[in-house]
């Protein structure tokens, strides 16, 4: 007898129930984001992108093309007295390297904001098919990526950027941000980071905070270390790499000039 109640009410359901559920396949998030960065340097860094943003900015992790024209490099002079890195535009017969880096979307006025840190850099557009995926996420389907190339005043965004120097060094704790953006995903991915970066100079100044025991205050220095010394491009110019006293006394007749 319970059993013929179980297949009635079976039954009862199957005929009350719609024939058909509405069918949202392809449908979209209303206000979605239509623009995003691709970091390359200190943008990569999780902390240093989102104290612009002033909060969380997720990123993936990305790839751009050779064929997108340009090589990453010390190039960019900072106002405050240091070497960042920038993208060199490539000359005739050079074919360009390819730079990992990160994507994130920029909501609201956070271009301003992100087009105000980067001053002294042209914002251009990445061809979507010169730019790749590297990890389980996608890049986004629609929508302009953008990337801070420097511009010297009236000139080519990429041309003519001057090496670094004396008085604009590169600096431990910029190369700290960075390489440490890097590890965020994974070794593979800083040390691509390093070995697609040139330009690396014997004007390197170690300011890290407490440089000579920065495992105090950062403990990841010696993996950024580690790093720095396993790949060609960095390691042969890290033996250049000074305290703040020595690098004074053996640049202080370039840095007078």
């Amino acid at each position: 007898m319970a059993s013929r109640r179980i297949v009635a009410l079976c039954a009862f359901v199957l005929v009350i129930a719609p024939a058909g559920a509405k069918d949202w396949w392809g449908e979209k998030l209303p206000g979605q984001p239509t623009q995003f960065i691709f970091g390359y340097g200190s943008l990569i860094n999780s902390p240093s992108r989102n104290s612009t943003a002033g909060a969380t900015v997720q990123a993936i992790p990305v790839r751009v093309s050779a064929a997108f024209g340009y090589f990453r490099t010390w190039s960019d002079r900072s106002l405050s007295g240091f070497t960042a890195l920038g993208l060199r535009k490539a000359e005739p017969g050079e074919k360009g390297s390819t730079i990992n880096g990160v994507v994130y979307a920029v909501e609201g006025e956070d271009m301003a904001k992100y087009d105000a840190r980067e001053a002294g850099y042209a914002r251009i557009e990445v061809p979507r098919d010169e730019i790749e995926a590297v990890s389980w996420q996608r890049l986004p389907e629609s929508g302009k990526i953008w990337v801070y190339v420097p511009s010297k005043p009236d000139g080519a965004p990429g041309v003519g950027l001057p090496p670094p120097d004396a008085k604009y060094p590169l600096l431990q704790s910029y190369i700290d941000v960075v390489v440490e953006g890097g590890l965020e995903y994974g070794e593979g991915f800083a040390r691509e980071l390093l070995e697609t970066t040139y330009g690396w100079s014997d004007y390197w100044l170690n300011d890290r905070e407490l440089s000579r025991r920065p495992w105090v205050h950062d403990p990841e220095s010696a993996a950024v270390d580690n790093l720095l010394a396993s790949v060609p491009e960095s390691a042969d110019k890290l033996k250049s790499r000074l305290f703040s006293e020595p690098y004074a006394i053996r640049w202080s007749g370039q840095e007078a000039q």
